[in-house]
């Protein structure tokens, strides 16, 4: 499977209307803390909004919600895998992607088959308080070997110029979250991405 190289993590519907015309063909939505009829609509929005542009949706957590709405992807943390019913999700056909940020963690995720791996971060990042230290890029390098043909995306601390740095290191997407969510004109940045990952 290829994956497209920019991969934005979002949080809602609004975001998607947003970016999705400029050319984003891979985009994560994670939802924290919405009631499930909220979380349901918002998801089925979006899956919506991906199908119009031409774009894979990757729900982020919520695999039971992306199953009853028939979404193509989810992506599940090592916490999520806990609880996660793996058989259930392949046999509904989505693809899995799963974050990494140990080489225990990496060997659990790719005895499972995933459709991706995610390593973070790779760079400082100000999302969330993370207790592993920032990986760089000879860590991802590394994982880029471990991981095979498995696609690997790199998260945590990019910029369209890190993101372009972590491609020439072996990485298939890259990913961001707050580099746009932050941005005064994410239009703008998520232009400047495509151009740099291009």
């Amino acid at each position: 499977m290829r994956l497209a190289r920019f991969y934005p993590v979002l949080d809602s519907a609004d975001w998607l209307r947003r970016l999705l015309p400029l050319g984003v063909r891979l985009v994560q939505i994670r939802i924290k803390d919405r009631p499930r009829a909220a979380l349901m609509a918002e998801i089925a929005l979006c899956r919506e909004l991906c199908r119009e542009h031409g774009a894979t949706l990757v729900v982020n957590d919520h695999w039971r919600e992306a199953i009853e709405l028939g979404c193509d992807f989810v992506h599940l943390g090592q916490e999520d895998l806990d609880g996660a019913d793996i058989a259930a999700i392949r046999r509904a056909g989505l693809r899995i992607g799963i974050s990494t940020h140990d080489r225990a963690e990496l060997d659990r995720a790719l005895a499972l088959g995933p459709d991706y791996v995610a390593l973070g971060p790779v760079w400082p990042t100000i999302l969330k308080q993370m207790k592993w230290a920032p990986q760089g890029l000879d860590r991802l390098a590394e994982w880029r070997r471990l991981a095979g043909a498995t696609p690997l995306v790199a998260i945590g601390g990019l910029t369209p110029e890190r993101g372009r740095a972590a491609l020439e290191a072996g990485a298939d997407a890259a990913a961001a979250v707050t580099d746009i969510t932050l941005n005064p004109d994410p239009e703008a940045r998520v232009r400047r991405w495509l151009e740099a990952l291009a």
